[in-house]
């Protein structure tokens, strides 16, 4: 078991303390990129599990189901409630036998169990009555999320593992967030608008369902299998209980005050995601942009990684993740003000007539695709920054379980959203429906319009607040 007291007294254990670490990628200097593909390919399957349910699944319940919406907000909650305890469980349990097996049986049936479950969440649900379909979908959801978290936290800690260097970690961040982007352009930007393409029925979300369960479960394997035998930093510290290894990281402030940051950051954001169908359906009447509108701001995100960077390396990460966080909640606040295009102003080949409206959407969309890349590639890669500190402090990090706690809360974030989302569309007026989608007041709209612009706005100028006490000690 680790010494407690190493906590209170770095000196007691020198930040050049020995570790055994392999060698080849972990000290290699660069990380090859048949590696960092490798890794990032993982990202696009858990993107989609990530962003679909929570994007559709609301929908796919107020709208196929008939679930009111407050009950379809409680619905996700419950299962994320459990992931608070179950991310650390796995962290630890995997940090335990990754000596012996390392953590490839995790990625492994963590991939194949949750594309299982992403399947029968839209497939497997329907029953005479809505209150029975919104307690089957939990528990659905309960199961498959689970299973989730045996794939992302061992992915998460992974990437801690893989270099000493900080810029090298940024260069893992930035390869997963590109494979994540590409995620949302399949998870949202494909999924929604296919639905209708099929008639927006029972078929339609089948197929949905069937299509995008294939691809979490190629694209989660590659990671599993190609990772098997990259080297990757290890240490020879014996691994206590997990409430004796949560103690050692309550005295790493950087990391609480980075979790902090994000679960207030993530809570806005969620609220955000749940509401972009409704959003795109009802405020925007315009579902078949959605597909363009992911695509902007994917080519955008991906082409600005190179320049965020470059930026870290010359302000450092903490100052370019303020500036980009600060740009969008900017101009996040905008989306208040979106409205139907009455006019054509313009018609694209492949895409139809846009309007002044449709066109503020792409331009929102395109910086919208640059800032989040940057501070949500930036969070992640200041996580690995405070699991150094903490090899640094201690001697040994415990990866697993860092990444399970931070999985958790983000997690737990993006299950208070859509609760938050369904008590503010359900206070506003909006009518729940089964079969299909039901007209809805400008009272009931201007709801979801303030779930998508000014609520998470607010809750990241908050999180910025919390993150000024962030400091990490480079030695």
């Amino acid at each position: 078991m680790t010494d407690l007291s190493l906590a209170e007294n770095p000196a007691a254990f020198p930040a050049d303390a020995p570790l055994s670490v392999s060698s080849g990628g972990a000290m290699g200097g660069k990380i090859g990129t048949s590696v960092l593909l490798r890794y990032g390919t993982g990202q696009l399957g858990a993107q989609i599990f990530r962003d679909t349910p929570a994007v559709l699944l609301p929908l796919f319940m107020t709208t196929m189901l008939g679930v009111p919406a407050w009950l379809a907000g409680l619905v996700v909650l419950i299962p994320k409630l459990w992931l608070i305890a179950c991310d650390p469980l796995v962290g630890a349990w995997s940090d335990r036998v990754r000596k012996v097996h390392g953590r490839t049986p995790f990625l492994a049936g963590g991939a194949v169990l949750t594309s299982l479950g992403f399947v029968a969440l839209f497939t497997m649900t329907e029953s005479s009555s809505p209150t029975l379909s919104a307690a089957l979908t939990c528990f659905l959801f309960f199961l498959a999320s689970t299973a989730f978290s045996m794939f992302s936290v061992p992915y998460l800690a992974i990437a801690a593992a893989l270099s000493p260097d900080p810029h090298e970690r940024t260069r893992i961040m930035i390869f997963r967030m590109i494979f994540a982007t590409f995620g949302v352009l399949v998870g949202v930007g494909v999924a929604q608008p296919m639905i209708y393409w099929l008639g927006g029925g029972e078929h339609g979300w089948t197929v949905m369902a069937f299509t995008l369960g294939a691809v979490c479960l190629v694209t989660m394997l590659v990671t599993a299998i190609g990772l098997a035998r990259v080297p990757m930093i290890e240490d020879n510290a014996e691994h206590g209980s997990l409430f004796s290894q949560l103690k050692v990281i309550a005295g790493n402030k950087p990391y609480l005050i980075l979790v902090l940051t994000c679960l207030i950051q993530n809570i806005g954001q969620a609220s955000g995601y749940t509401v972009i169908g409704f959003v795109f359906l009802y405020a925007l009447e315009a579902v078949w942009i959605i597909p363009v509108f992911i695509l902007v701001m994917s080519i955008t995100g991906i082409a600005a990684q190179p320049l965020w960077f470059a930026l870290s390396r010359r302000w450092g990460k903490e100052k370019t993740y303020v500036f980009a966080s600060a740009l969008w909640a900017l101009v996040t606040v905008s989306w208040f003000w979106m409205r139907p295009a009455s006019e054509v102003l313009v018609t694209l080949p492949g895409v139809g007539a846009l309007g002044i409206q449709h066109l503020l959407v792409l331009l929102r969309g395109a910086i919208i695709g640059v800032t989040n890349a940057a501070f949500v590639m930036l969070a992640l890669s200041m996580l690995t920054d405070t699991i150094d500190y903490q090899r640094r402090r201690m001697g040994s990090a415990n990866e697993g379980v860092f990444a399970g706690l931070f999985s958790a809360v983000e997690k737990l974030s993006f299950a208070l959203g859509p609760v938050i989302a369904g008590l503010v569309m359900s206070a506003f007026g909006f009518v729940s429906s089964k079969g299909g989608a039901v007209a809805q007041t400008p009272h009931a709209i201007t709801g979801i319009l303030l779930l998508y612009s000014l609520i998470p706005a607010a809750l990241q100028v908050v999180s910025l607040v919390v993150f000024s006490r962030y400091r990490v000690a480079k030695d």
